[in-house]
């Protein structure tokens, strides 16, 4: 026997790293059963043998659809100024500066002019926003401080007045804004904020007051520095002649000035407090505002669903302050359709320099052979081909949603704005919490080299993590989507009408209540499962069965707890609820994209498709199993074709990543690029 302090051999050391080598194999994709065929042993390098060709031009131009055009002039104005390029090292102050003049050379440089197309092609403000997000994610938001939430204030709660007035200084940054609704102790509530704006017949002015510290407006992007004006939403309070003295006529919006149009000085009664260093976003000069009697002229309330007449009348075309409230916050909804679209595109930069360092970084192999690709490891594999799918899944649904909203703009159909609140609220609140979890698995697959800030993911994610937040609290948001299904269903049941969006729901619902099919619930054939129709079916049969169990609970605990307690006592069920309806919605345009692509990308959009489903149907497994809904054979099935899909879209994953056409200094993670890009990284950090 070997004493303990024996020096290993040469042949002890190769054994040792043989074995290790053999436990690694473990996490090795398995080639499925057909393509083994009479091989006995697995052919690690030949993974790639039968694979998909992927015509990437084309699926590029389907996938960015008619406002390239635009996107490639910001990116390209961008690319002809480095001076104008975010660095990787740089000081709130610094940060705040920069992308200003980005914005302004943008604007006046570029001659791209996002403010025209918020009402005229919304889709193409859209556009502009996400590829100004892409270069510096602190650019489009303050991008949309300034033309969605200050501009589009102005331009879709006000009248002609404030449009001829304000339109033009706006548009060319002469009139940086604000955007004042969030307070201190209200956020999402905003029925309960608490800055008040008196009207003051004598003078035909208002008298803008926050009340208490509470009512401090806070988070408010643009005041720190830049702002010249802010659009207030404030409580309206009218004199009366009766014991109260005054009548309040809910939260409307006023335009305040805040500085001083020749000087910059803060104005009289208006205070300024910067909100400071922040996990993210560093370019944007968040800030708080204070004011203490600050009169504004009557015109300066934006007064298109609500108006004070000289003396001191209201007059409003909706018959309540509820009413009122819906109509003023309808018309902002476009804050949460940006997100979920800019949210989107962060995932693609994301899941892009993931990938392409993945297929570029070797590690391991068989004994005497070349190392692998890390993305030929299944465990790798697992981490990102379901993110990657998912990424094309949200891209669809959100430009559906685009679309919704646009169409919205130009009709004014109640029901269709209905439905884009809703919808907007699910997609917002279910897409940012996905990339802002992806982010981090993106890093870790990048390993050591993935928390190197040049290589983005901690400013994507740090810049990001706050999308799950304003635009309304993601938990928020989801319980508005659940209570708008609940609606749908009572009316259902009371013999209503279904709207569009939510008609699935009468056929699933009957599915639901009727026992599932002991034939269906066993077919485990790969047409049956890769058939959209199975797919579809299963989620919808999902959120059918939720909604129906939930209806039940709150009904029953209603009767004890009242409708507040048995809501809270419910509201996880709830929220699984809407999150699942979304997942429904999702796959719904998924499959309607596949449906309507290029003949020549349609196999490689159905692959990612049926991963999309398949893999979100086996993470949710025991709902589905609990009910027999699938047979455990149906189930074992499921989880194989996952793997084998998982496997099949690695083979063409560089390819699907290219089809987002980002440019370089948009990906610009040196990991993410050839292998010269890895001799400028390493000159950078001084070797």
């Amino acid at each position: 026997m070997d004493s303990p302090n024996t020096t290993p051999t040469a042949e002890d050391e190769t054994q040792l790293v043989s074995r290790r080598i053999q436990r690694l194999s473990l996490h090795l994709t398995p080639i499925p059963n057909s393509f083994i065929r009479d091989h006995h042993q697995l052919q690690l390098l030949t993974c790639a043998r039968v694979k998909l060709s992927v015509n990437t031009a084309l699926l590029s131009d389907f996938m960015r659809g008619k406002h390239r055009g635009i996107q490639e002039k910001v990116y390209e104005y961008f690319k002809s100024r480095p001076d104008l390029q975010t660095p990787v090292e740089i000081s709130k102050d610094e940060h705040r500066e920069l992308c200003m003049r980005q914005l302004l050379g943008l604007v006046r440089e570029a001659g791209v002019r996002p403010f025209r197309y918020i009402v005229e092609d919304p889709s193409k403000y859209f556009a502009i926003a996400e590829a100004a997000g892409s270069v510096d994610m602190s650019l489009g938001i303050k991008l949309g401080v300034q033309y969605s939430l200050w501009g589009g204030s102005v331009l879709n709660l006000g009248t002609k007045k404030h449009k001829d007035k304000y339109y033009d200084v706006i548009d060319n940054l002469e009139y940086p804004g604000c955007f004042a609704m969030t307070e201190l102790h209200h956020g999402s509530n905003v029925q309960g904020l608490q800055t008040v704006a008196t009207f003051d017949p004598i003078t035909d002015e208002f008298i803008i007051n926050t009340p208490n510290d509470g009512a401090i407006k806070w988070w408010i992007g643009n005041a720190a520095v830049h702002g010249k004006f802010a659009t207030v939403f404030a409580r309206l309070l009218l004199p009366t002649h009766d014991i109260k003295g005054v009548s309040d006529m809910g939260v409307h919006a006023f335009i305040v000035p805040i500085r001083d149009l020749k000087t910059h000085q803060t104005l009289p009664g208006v205070e300024i407090h910067d909100c400071g260093h922040k996990v993210g976003l560093n370019g944007v000069d968040n800030g708080a505002l204070r004011f203490r009697s600050v009169r504004i002229p009557r015109d300066n309330l934006l007064n298109r669903f609500g108006d004070v007449s000289r003396d001191g009348k209201y007059t409003s075309s909706l018959p309540s302050i509820n009413k009122r409230f819906a109509a003023t916050l309808g018309e902002l909804v476009g804050g949460r359709v940006g997100l979920a679209y800019s949210s989107v595109s962060v995932l693609k930069i994301s899941i892009t320099i993931a990938i392409r360092y993945s297929l570029l970084r070797q590690q391991f192999g068989p004994p005497k052979q070349p190392e692998i690709s890390i993305l030929d490891y299944q465990s790798h594999q697992h981490k990102l081909m379901p993110m990657l799918a998912s990424t094309y899944a949200f891209h669809f649904a959100s430009l559906h949603l685009v679309q919704m909203y646009s169409e919205m703009k130009k009709s004014h159909d109640d029901q269709l704005v209905g439905d884009v609140h809703s919808l907007s609220a699910g997609l917002k609140a279910y897409v940012t919490s996905y990339t802002a979890k992806s982010l981090s698995t993106c890093r870790e697959a990048c390993g050591g080299h993935g928390y190197a800030a040049v290589n983005r993911f901690g400013s994507l994610r740090n810049d990001h993590d706050i999308f799950q937040t304003f635009e309304g609290d993601n938990t928020v948001l989801l319980q508005q989507v659940a209570a708008d299904l609940l609606k749908q269903y009572r009316e259902k049941f009371q013999g209503g009408t279904l709207a569009v969006t939510w008609n699935y729901l009468r056929e699933s619902m009957n599915t639901y209540l009727s026992q599932p099919n002991p034939v269906t619930v066993r077919w485990e054939g790969e047409e049956h499962l890769r058939d959209p129709k199975f797919q579809l079916d299963a989620f919808r049969y999902r959120t059918s069965r939720l909604l129906q169990s939930v209806a039940v609970r709150l009904r029953k605990h209603s009767k004890t707890l009242g409708s507040f307690g048995a809501w809270n006592r419910c509201l996880n069920h709830l929220l699984t609820l809407a999150e699942s309806h979304i997942e429904s919605v999702i796959l719904a345009k998924f499959i309607e994209a596949v449906q309507s692509c290029p003949e020549e990308t349609r196999a490689t959009l159905k692959l990612v498709c049926d991963l999309y489903a398949l893999d979100r149907i086996w993470n949710d497994i025991g709902t589905y199993r609990i009910v027999d809904y699938v047979a455990p054979n149906k189930a074992k099935a499921i989880h194989k074709l996952t793997e084998y899909l998982s496997f099949q879209v690695r083979n063409v994953a560089g390819e699907l990543v290219d089809a987002f056409n980002l440019p370089d200094h948009v990906t610009r993670a040196p990991i993410a690029m050839q292998s010269e890009a890895y001799s400028q990284y390493t000159q950078h950090v001084g070797f």
